[in-house]
């Protein structure tokens, strides 16, 4: 009981951790791709610190109720996700209860956003709704295929069975590919940062945050980057300990990273079309295999 108290205190510790390299070490790589030295690896970490003691303007109570749930959400979903052998919260069920819950930041952005009443805030809320609903349909095939093939719903025995053999990646290379494909989606970089696009929204769904409210929202995306790529690691690589777990997450990370910086942004319509295009067929021809095999 006290292990599994300390490790739910822990676990969104060490995932904020590497979420915050991650943020600090994208400006600083895409910036060495561009031939600039760029910020601090720490920059991210200096930056929410200065916000958080930054005067803070709220648009009303569900303003400040939709950060917090956005925020929660994504608290509660590290719990459920294995790192190096740490899953509190892991049941039978896991990867049913993830799926819901990858729902309560977006539906916490919407809220907040709403509240805000900002025409910017709306277009990149729409913008962030349509390209979830592009994305999620090649993630859920992939999901599908991989609880087909191992035949259970939890995400730690899907783990464990990748250790006995070989990892998924290698029985369901379709499934695979098309999760990385939608993965610069998921994270809203290049060539999918639509909702944000500050150079036509002016930051989209962020535009009415500062200080307080900017860091929690700035916290929250640490949050989302550690999910979304240690689930690709615990799907699809097999896992592993907090050292070899951390390494598959950076260079997964850093593979789309090089797509973030070379490619330019696309519109709204055509990043629906990329995603139930290649992903979603690749990932449906995936799911097919592993139900006939």
């Amino acid at each position: 009981m006290i292990i599994k108290v300390i490790s739910i205190i822990v676990l969104p510790l060490i995932a904020l951790i590497i979420g915050f390299f991650f943020l600090g070490l994208s400006r600083k790589v895409i910036a060495r791709i561009h031939r600039r030295y760029g910020p601090p690896i720490s920059q991210p970490l200096i930056d929410v610190i200065k916000l958080i003691n930054q005067e803070s303007i709220s648009h009303g109570k569900l303003f400040d109720m939709g950060v917090i749930l956005s925020l929660a959400g994504s608290v509660i979903l590290v719990l459920f996700i294995p790192f190096g052998g740490i899953a509190p919260l892991a049941t039978s069920g896991d990867l049913l209860v993830i799926i819901y819950l990858m729902l309560l930041a977006p539906l916490g952005v919407a809220l907040s956003g709403g509240e805000a009443a900002n025409p910017n805030v709306s277009i990149g809320i729409s913008r962030k709704m349509m390209l979830a609903l592009g994305y999620e349909v090649p993630f859920l095939f992939s999901l599908l295929a991989v609880m087909t093939w191992y035949k259970t719903t939890s995400l730690v025995e899907v783990v464990k069975a990748q250790q006995s053999f070989l990892w998924a990646i290698f029985y369901l290379p379709l499934p695979a590919v098309a999760y990385f494909m939608i993965l610069p989606a998921m994270l809203g970089i290049r060539p999918f940062d639509i909702v944000s696009a500050p150079q036509e929204i002016a930051s989209g769904t962020a535009v009415e945050y500062g200080g307080r409210y900017l860091a929690l929202t700035t916290i929250q995306h640490a949050f989302h980057i550690f999910i979304d790529i240690a689930l690709f690691v615990n799907l699809f690589l097999g896992g592993g300990n907090l050292l070899t777990f951390f390494v598959k997450m950076l260079v997964v990370f850093l593979l789309g990273l090089f797509i973030n910086a070379v490619f330019p942004r696309l519109r709204i319509d055509q990043a629906i079309k990329y995603c139930w295009k290649w992903p979603a067929i690749l990932a449906l021809v995936g799911l097919i295999i592993a139900r006939i095999i």
